[in-house]
């Protein structure tokens, strides 16, 4: 947090380090990120990420997207297009910003991204995979998570629907936002996000979006198979639908 002096703000642990919530999906040699945040960049060389073949987007505050201007190396390496998917409201709003950056507006200049932007209004095939969108609320807001085989991806929201929890079931890899302890109206608070946690019972379940609020040193406080996410961390995923590896 800029200009904070707080114990997690000065913590020598590098997992109290945390750039803003991306995370980078594998299967079948193919690489989804989901959500591209401001430091996309700084992420993608930290993590070594060479090649983006889709970009799902949960929504569209600034936190979320304002590094889609940085697949513009994607696409010059790729040399093609890059698909960004996102609910139809959202999809608005990223036209709105990023229409500079269609691939049918740019005329093959190379100093811009080439994207292609996909409305996503139900489930779709998306690299020989499905990809279920689940809306949530985030506060007066509304958020996408993604389900992918028996990993699903819900950053952002404030509650979760009965019809939600549905379609949580039977997942090996919850990834859950969880802001800090105490409550806030547009995001879960952590013990908010641990109820839900238990009424999914995914196997390992990984809290994302923390603020400074929350240090490393607290997952002693959660359940046994409830973790914080921190940058660069890998999880490895082994289901029917072959998502292989995801890095937060």
């Amino acid at each position: 947090m800029i200009g904070c002096d707080c114990a997690v703000c000065r913590s020598e642990d590098p997992r109290d380090r945390r750039t803003r919530t991306s995370v980078l999906l594998s299967w079948d040699g193919k690489n989804v990120l989901i959500d591209a945040t401001p430091e996309v960049r700084i992420q993608c060389l930290a993590n070594d990420v060479r090649r983006l073949d889709a970009v799902l987007i949960t929504h569209a505050h600034a936190d979320h997207v304002f590094g889609l201007d940085d697949m513009r190396r994607f696409t010059q390496m790729q040399r093609e297009p890059l698909g960004v998917y996102a609910g139809a409201a959202h999809i608005e709003a990223l036209e709105r910003v990023f229409g500079y950056a269609r691939a049918d507006r740019s005329k093959g200049n190379p100093d811009l991204p080439h994207l292609v932007f996909h409305r996503v209004e139900g489930s779709i095939e998306l690299l020989g995979r499905e990809v279920r969108p689940l809306v949530f609320r985030h506060g007066a807001a509304r958020s996408v998570g993604y389900r992918i085989g028996s990993l699903a991806y819900c950053t952002d929201l404030s509650d979760v629907e009965e019809t939600m929890l549905e379609e949580l079931r039977g997942l090996e890899v919850l990834v859950l936002g969880a802001l800090r302890w105490k409550p806030h109206p547009a995001h879960l608070s952590i013990e908010a996000a641990v109820r839900v946690s238990e009424r999914v019972g995914a196997r390992e379940t990984y809290f994302v979006h923390m603020s400074h609020a929350v240090s490393q040193r607290e997952e002693e406080r959660l359940p046994g198979n409830v973790h914080f996410a921190y940058d660069g961390l890998c999880v490895p995923i082994t289901d029917a639908q072959g998502v292989s590896d995801g890095r937060m």
